[in-house]
């Protein structure tokens, strides 16, 4: 895979209506995947290494996102999403890489408006249950 351009990373999160509404106006937005390991080192393990215990650490997944406000209707679902706290449905589409898809809640929305420019937004997701990652 060669170079991909920043701009081509998408995150989106599902409507009500079940279609997935692209967040508009990010200029910055990462997917950074985490797993807690599980230490099951003992008096005889051998030679003192630290043992692992495959397949049981909790996973998690979180993605961040700054930008501008462009569009209304992905702004309301954002803002609406994090105030009611509800866990809705995701996508962070990697180019030539995959599609990694489901629950998030939104944990962090801070706006940010400087004197002379734009007003501009920070937003933290966490994933809430299982991913599902599709190739593209």
């Amino acid at each position: 895979m060669g170079a991909q351009k920043g701009k081509d990373l998408l995150l989106k999160v599902r409507d009500g209506g079940g279609v997935f509404v692209t967040v508009a106006g990010l200029r910055a937005r990462q997917i950074a995947f985490n797993a807690e390991a599980v230490d099951v080192t003992h008096a005889e393990s051998v030679g003192r290494w630290r043992e692992l215990l495959a397949g049981a650490g909790v996973r998690r997944a979180a993605v961040t996102g700054a930008g501008v406000f462009k569009d209304e209707a992905s702004d309301a679902l954002v803002r609406q999403s994090f105030f009611d706290a509800t866990i809705a449905t995701w996508q962070v589409i990697v180019p030539d890489f995959g599609r990694i898809e489901g629950p998030f809640q939104v944990t962090s929305l801070e706006y940010r408006g400087d004197h002379a420019g734009e007003v501009t937004f920070d937003l933290a997701l966490e994933s809430a249950g299982a991913l599902v990652f599709n190739a593209l």
